[in-house]
């Protein structure tokens, strides 16, 4: 089972983003577990999406520096502006206060999905980050086909898989839990909080919205390298 990607974060954070759905009910989850002789979890056969009880969306933000994570659980859409309503809370919970002097924050991303590259509402949303927070935000994607070498995927991600192996995802407030409770022996904290607001799918930014941000391309692929500079208030 594969689990969310998510924000690498240092005046300066660096910061990884990502995601993947999960079916919350009486479903098999992969892996191993030990139980007691005769006490077997009990699950459904199948795994149907009408048979479930609704859906855990997780996308993650994840402290290169200090290996440190934020995940929200999402109930709706995996869309850009639920990750970087993801990215804002990750900011307010944890990075305003480890990254008091920031100003300006890197974050690394696949290239493709709710961050994808080409996604205008992830742009449209990262300036508004900028203009609310007065950080200049960097954001750098991964090539296409180098998603395995992003490091929330091993350090945070398969981590929480390694955790909740083997077992059931019953309610959003088991996979919130199994998530927060995540470790490892090289000090990895995780914090975790649902996220049951509504993101709707489809919303269009126009070439006027496009072109009021404060963006800048890097002459290195700039397609996939660019920079937020905070806009002032009315800009």
């Amino acid at each position: 089972m594969r689990v969310p990607r998510g924000v690498e974060c240092a005046d300066y954070g660096v910061c990884g983003t990502g995601t993947k759905k999960e079916l919350i009910g009486e479903f098999k989850n992969a892996g191993r577990e030990w139980q007691l002789v005769g006490q077997p979890e009990g699950v459904n056969v199948y795994d149907f999406p009408d048979m479930a009880d609704g859906k855990a969306i997780p996308y993650g933000v994840y402290d290169v520096t200090h290996n440190e994570g934020w995940v929200s659980v999402g109930i709706d859409h995996d869309t850009a502006e639920f990750a970087v309503a993801t990215i804002r809370q990750w900011w307010q919970q944890m990075g305003k206060k480890r990254y008091a002097q920031a100003t300006s924050l890197l974050i690394t991303a696949d290239g493709g999905g709710s961050n994808g590259s080409r996604n205008r509402l992830w742009k449209r949303e990262l300036q508004r980050l900028a203009d609310d927070t007065g950080l200049t935000i960097h954001v750098s994607h991964l090539p296409p086909g180098t998603s395995k070498w992003n490091k929330i995927e091993h350090r945070l991600f398969g981590q929480i898989t390694i955790n909740w192996r083997g077992k059931p995802l019953r309610s959003l407030e088991t996979v919130v839990g199994l998530i927060a409770g995540t470790t490892t022996t090289t000090g990895l904290k995780v914090r975790a909080a649902a996220d049951q607001k509504q993101y709707p799918t489809g919303r269009k930014i126009s070439d006027e919205e496009v072109e009021a941000l404060a963006i800048t391309r890097s002459d290195f692929h700039g397609e996939w390298n660019y920079s937020f500079t905070p806009r002032k208030k009315g800009g």
